[in-house]
């Protein structure tokens, strides 16, 4: 087993169950991509086993801080096991689901989703890439199912060193799947869709949408960054009248105007806008249009830290235009899907922005992602998405 040695000083994250080790905390050792390797701190007591990956700036991932432990194929089936059956647990009200969320199951650069009868897994590190036959293999026996489709096509993958893979694992055919998502249907393409095909970490939001469309009698909804409608059919669920879907994709629309076919809400209750969400809000304002209910779900502006101030501008500034386009005692449900982006920085950022609209209004909750995509204690870059539901005073 080969060995890595850490800075002196550099340990105490691992101590923590940190699992990441950056490259300037190596002081000595190398190893293969995605080989296991014994991590040890300066004064050679053992710290973790750890993937190594050479072209990484995170070049160690921790497997297991047990120095007992052996990381074989039998690791890997157990590791897959303990995530399922904590997702047996859950309130999921779908038969969509995260079935192995990373570094919160203890298996870092691997994602697993389950879209009804079809898994889509990516394999985002060099660790899991190595050993994805022997995950392939064990997902399908768990979970009793014959198709996997590989999403392997993230751009972390490139810092990895590794090549953009999508197609089917194990198994073939369609990739056109339908699930059910509380009471509603949805649609997707496991080849084509964001993500692995769809934005699961909404589910309950969405329902949460729904409810509160309706406990505060919301006619008019925007939906803004709204992909393919989630939160607008769930604007229809809840009694909307009118909902605008904005998104700068003509097939995700298509599909959103589908899904609301699909869940037999009449087509003149939707709008599907092709347009640049910022010039559409401020268009807009110009026009003098309110709406009861927003929602502003954007892509993820700030994916590390470093890009933090340019990405609170960018928040700032539809989150102004949001709360002037709010009626008084209308709701926004706004989110951040930034790693970069803290809560508490997410929070300031709309406290400024109200200030810029000169509106205020009662934070009526705060929310994150469902609970099959954790968040553990040891890893608080697990917390990515945060969202603020805010009643306009």
């Amino acid at each position: 087993m080969k060995k890595i040695v850490i800075r002196a000083g550099k340990e105490r994250s691992l101590q923590r169950r940190h699992p990441w080790v950056f490259e300037s905390s190596i002081a000595r050792g190398s190893a293969d991509a995605g080989e296991t390797v014994r991590v040890e701190s300066a004064e050679g007591a053992f710290l973790c086993w750890a993937a190594f990956s050479p072209q990484s700036q995170i070049r160690l991932r921790a497997w297991s801080f047990d120095e007992g432990q052996r990381i074989d194929a039998a690791f890997f089936r157990q590791r897959l096991d303990r995530a399922l059956a904590v997702r047996t647990r859950l309130p999921i009200a779908s038969d969509a689901l995260r079935l192995v969320h990373g570094e919160a199951d203890g298996l870092p650069g691997l994602i697993v989703d389950r879209y009804g009868d079809t898994l889509v897994a990516q394999f985002l590190s060099s660790g899991a890439e190595r050993w994805k036959a022997v995950i392939a293999d064990h997902l399908l026996a768990a979970t009793g199912l014959s198709r996997l489709f590989e999403r392997s096509d993230a751009q972390v993958r490139e810092l990895e060193g590794l090549p953009q893979v999508t197609g089917w694992l194990r198994g073939e055919g369609a990739t056109e799947v339908t699930i059910s998502e509380h009471q509603w249907r949805l649609s997707l393409d496991v080849a084509e869709g964001h993500k692995t095909g769809y934005y699961l970490d909404q589910r309950d939001n969405r329902k949460k949408f729904a409810d509160t469309v309706r406990q505060y009698g919301c006619q008019s909804v925007l939906n803004c960054y709204s992909y393919t409608g989630g939160f607008s059919v769930a604007a229809l669920a809840g009694g909307a009248q009118e909902v605008v879907s904005v998104d700068s994709s003509a097939p995700a629309l298509a599909r959103a105007t589908a899904h609301v076919a699909l869940n037999g809400f009449a087509p003149e209750l939707h709008r599907a806008l092709d347009a640049d969400v910022n010039a559409t809000l401020r268009g807009f304002l110009k026009e003098g249009r309110q709406f009861d209910a927003i929602v502003l779900d954007p892509p993820k502006f700030a994916p590390t830290a470093a890009h933090a101030e340019r990405a609170a501008r960018a928040y700032k500034d539809i989150n102004r235009l949001g709360l002037r386009l709010l009626k008084p005692g209308g709701v926004l449900f706004t989110f951040s899907c930034s790693g970069g982006i803290s809560p508490d920085l997410f929070h300031k950022i709309v406290a400024g922005a109200g200030l810029d609209a000169e509106a205020d209004g009662f934070i009526l909750d705060r929310v994150g992602a469902t609970p099959d995509h954790p968040q553990t204690i040891c890893f608080p870059e697990g917390e990515y998405l945060k969202g603020l539901l805010i009643l306009k005073s």
